[in-house]
């Protein structure tokens, strides 16, 4: 399985994860809207954090025990998603 730029691989495959930064809160905030939307349609609900300007993600199918295509595809839209900001 092919990791999406930027993301790297958690404890053997059982998540994929990535830290984004902005500008400021708002942005930050702007881009989680943007990601939930999408994640809502693709019922793929990533976990994140988010700490003013930064926005932690880690995605994981938690019935597959571990990264699936649909993570992957997640962590490629969520790529998208950043680059429209």
């Amino acid at each position: 399985m092919d990791i999406p730029d930027g993301w790297m691989s958690e404890d053997r495959a059982k998540a994929l994860v990535r830290t984004f930064r902005f500008k400021d809160f708002s942005e930050a905030f702007g881009f989680l809207t943007r990601v939930a939307l999408y994640a809502e349609k693709a019922d793929h609900h990533p976990e994140f954090t988010s700490v003013w300007n930064r926005v932690d993600f880690r995605l994981t199918s938690h019935d597959a025990g571990g990264v699936t295509d649909r993570d992957v595809k997640l962590a490629e839209a969520i790529n998208g998603l950043v680059s429209r900001g």
